[in-house]
């Protein structure tokens, strides 16, 4: 017990939502989180306030300035500093019992299983374009049998995609084995969010060029991944509600008023996948990208 600090106090308004017992299930729980930047800072912080009670967390990059926009730790007090470092500081203040393992270098493949040792679920914050790490990630909780969330923040909305023990992998989904990178993007973009529901609204297509590897973020986007990763993990983790996993997702929009479940049997061998990147594929050699 840490002075002036109760578990029970605490997380008591979420008592009604959940029981009493299953609070208590959520204190039990680990759960391994990379990357500490748009979208899992919030995870982070978000997962904590749901009462997680053990956390492991990676990132090996920097506070900039350019991170001001929608990252949780990105501030004027935290600039140049570790980000793992300042959200594990972040969460411990919001819950001072919190058992955090932080992974300061990152992922790569010596430290995977250390990383995922003892994990209940795994939540994806990587950045988009970290593609060896979340390949390796993915790879690894299907092989271990971890469950797997990810969200992404496009436009002001969120994709969501779950990837469930014996269920359709990542890998299996998104196809991306040994392709080069700029087909990965291709393929990771058109995958997350079939629908595309943040097209219609992107004022500046300039601002997206995978081969530069950059693309434009919003905070609302980050915080609504965060609000459905969470509900995901709850549902996953007390074995409630149902969850559904690939080859279904969810996109939400806010600026559209818009929510679609999407179904792509095969993932982006799907034959309405194929078409979509080819027709991406056309509009960026037209632009001469």
């Amino acid at each position: 017990m840490t002075d002036g600090f109760s578990y029970h106090a605490a997380f008591a308004r979420n008592l009604g939502w959940v029981t009493q017992a299953e609070q208590n299930s959520l204190r039990g729980k680990r759960v391994a989180i990379a990357g500490m930047g748009g979208v899992g800072g919030v995870h982070l912080l978000t997962l904590a306030r749901l009462g997680i009670g053990a956390f492991h967390i990676a990132d090996f990059d920097t506070f900039d300035i350019a991170n001001f926009n929608r990252q949780a730790g990105a501030m004027m007090s935290t600039l140049g500093q570790p980000k793992a470092g300042v959200l594990a500081r972040m969460a411990m203040d919001i819950n001072p019992e919190l058992d955090i393992k932080q992974f300061p270098d990152g992922i790569h493949d010596s430290n995977l299983a250390e990383f995922f040792a003892g994990v209940d679920l795994y939540v994806d914050g990587l950045d988009f374009f970290a593609f060896p790490a979340r390949q390796a990630t993915f790879a690894t909780c299907a092989r271990l049998r971890i469950p797997a969330i990810t969200a992404a923040p496009l436009g002001m909305g969120t994709a969501v995609l779950n990837f469930l023990p014996g269920g359709m992998t990542f890998e299996d989904y998104f196809g991306w084995g040994d392709l080069p990178e700029e087909e990965k993007a291709l393929r990771f973009l058109v995958g997350l969010a079939p629908a595309g529901l943040h097209g219609p609204y992107l004022v500046d297509p300039s601002a997206i060029n995978l081969k530069e590897r950059r693309g434009p973020s919003t905070i609302m986007g980050c915080q609504l991944c965060a609000g459905a990763a969470a509900t995901e993990a709850l549902k996953i983790l007390l074995k409630r509600g149902k969850v559904l996993a690939a080859p279904h997702g969810m996109h939400f929009d806010a600026y559209r008023n818009k929510f679609v479940h999407t179904w792509r049997p095969g993932g982006n061998r799907h034959p309405l996948q194929r078409l979509a990147m080819a027709i991406i594929k056309r509009r960026r050699a037209a632009q001469g990208a």
